[in-house]
């Protein structure tokens, strides 16, 4: 998806599959879909942040299952993995020990909380990432799960941002 107008113009289906790398909450890309035409990217972007942060928490759920650990190598060639490797680029300067850390930190998050940790990597360095995974684990249940809320809105407006502009 080149633009706006292509965003606003292409038929619902491709629209639809572009708007899943950007969330894959079941009703994400419908309810995107639903307010176009967009007058311009800060709309759109402020539709989807908006939808992401109402999502009943089993859709989030099944949006964090697309979303790869923290410091994990990511793999393949979909939208999804393309757009974490972008997001997480910063983890490539990361060195052994910081990386050790998140590996555990990730496995004491998701034994504690029963999903992935997800945060948004863009514009963070590695050390930061670690520091918020070191203090969210000392959430609770409902506090976590909104920084969850979040966090999977910033990430959604910022792929949705790249897909329309």
């Amino acid at each position: 998806m080149a633009a706006l107008d292509d965003f606003n113009s292409d038929p619902a289906g491709t629209v639809a599959e572009a708007l899943r790398t950007c969330n894959a909450a079941p009703r994400f890309a419908a309810e995107v879909l639903a307010g176009r035409p967009y007058p311009d990217t800060e709309a759109v972007v402020a539709r989807a942040e908006q939808v992401a942060r109402a999502l009943p928490w089993g859709e989030v759920t099944l949006a964090l299952a697309a979303h790869p650990r923290i410091g994990d190598r990511v793999a393949g060639a979909s939208a999804e993995a393309e757009a974490s490797r972008r997001e997480q680029s910063a983890m490539s300067d990361a060195d052994a020990e910081v990386r050790a850390a998140l590996v555990e930190g990730n496995r004491a998050y998701e034994d504690r909380f029963e999903h992935v940790f997800l945060i948004r990597a863009a514009g963070r360095s590695p050390e930061e990432m670690l520091a918020e995974l070191r203090r969210r684990l000392g959430n609770d249940v409902e506090s976590e799960r909104a920084e969850v809320m979040e966090q999977l809105a910033q990430i959604t407006g910022l792929r949705v941002r790249g897909l329309v502009t």
